[in-house]
């Protein structure tokens, strides 16, 4: 006897097969492939062009992620939860360029796009759901931010020219010395913009004004536009530096995570003079440093 069509069973479609996560999923992947091809693409652009090439990608993720994460909630914010995506998608254009031309591109694609796929799954879920974001679903995104500054930090100094110092003795042997004063102010800049990206990804969950999530960005960009100066300054080999850099944005988190309400304070002023103050001793420290 066939159902008839007042019958619950048929007006209860599976979540499974709900037609919008599907299309929402089905979004997420195109993004992801176009973006994979788009850093492949960069990767057999000149290094003097590639620097260009990882700049404007962030601002075509954001472009071409804004309906794809936007029309999952209404009143969701889809540029902010596309910060840690298009950092990425920048960052992984410019590391490429570390792995040499061949099959050994297809690993770090694999994994650019699996980070990628899981980074924008979460923020989609995020922008999704009703209810406020939890301690947890903060650590997630700590953690893909963590992961993506390295990345976006190993990629900076791989383009800027001398920006990625060598082991002791093998300067002479590859001809490549410190950077240029120009090219030291575009990798100090870079790091900084990448830390003020990242830091208001995972400001904003802590505080409840976009204006406070700034100011507290603001502090990561400085802390560690400082900390890149020092380390290009001491000359830290390979990819040591890029990890200290991480590690500086990560400690930096963990220690204005701890007191919210010192936005608040008028310690908060000092402490980013202080911070002003530290950046312009390291730029006539490096200035010591032969261009």
């Amino acid at each position: 006897m066939p159902l008839a069509a007042t019958d619950p069973r048929r007006d209860v479609p599976s979540p499974a097969m709900d037609p919008d996560d599907q299309l929402h999923a089905f979004a997420r992947r195109e993004l992801v492939l176009i973006a994979v091809v788009l850093v492949a693409m960069g990767r057999l652009v000149p290094s003097g062009g590639a620097f260009l090439v990882a700049g404007m990608l962030p601002l075509v993720m954001l472009l071409a992620g804004m309906g794809v994460v936007g029309g999952t909630r209404p009143g969701s914010r889809p540029l902010e939860a596309l910060l840690v995506p298009a950092v990425l998608t920048g960052g992984a254009a410019a590391a490429i360029h570390l792995v040499p031309v061949g099959l050994g591109l297809l690993p770090a694609l694999l994994a650019f796009a699996v980070l990628l796929d899981r980074a924008l799954a979460l923020e989609m879920r995020l922008a999704s759901q009703a209810t406020g974001v939890s301690r947890s679903d903060r650590s997630r995104v700590l953690l893909i931010a963590v992961v993506t500054a390295f990345i976006a930090f190993t990629g900076i100094a791989t383009l800027v020219p001398g920006g990625m110092a060598e082991a002791v003795g093998a300067t002479a042997s590859t001809g490549v010395g410190p950077p240029s004063l120009t090219w030291l102010l575009a990798l100090v800049v870079d790091d900084a913009l990448v830390a003020l990206a990242l830091g208001y990804r995972v400001a904003v969950f802590r505080y409840g004004t976009t204006l406070v999530a700034v100011r507290s960005a603001v502090t990561y960009a400085i802390v560690v536009a400082v900390a890149a100066g020092a380390i290009r300054a001491i000359d830290l080999p390979r990819l040591v530096g890029p990890a200290g850099l991480t590690l500086v944005f990560y400690l930096w988190d963990a220690l204005h995570g701890t007191a919210p309400a010192r936005r608040r304070d008028p310690r908060f002023l000092w402490e980013t003079l202080l911070l002003v103050a530290l950046g312009i001793v390291v730029v006539l420290w490096n200035q010591r440093v032969p261009g």
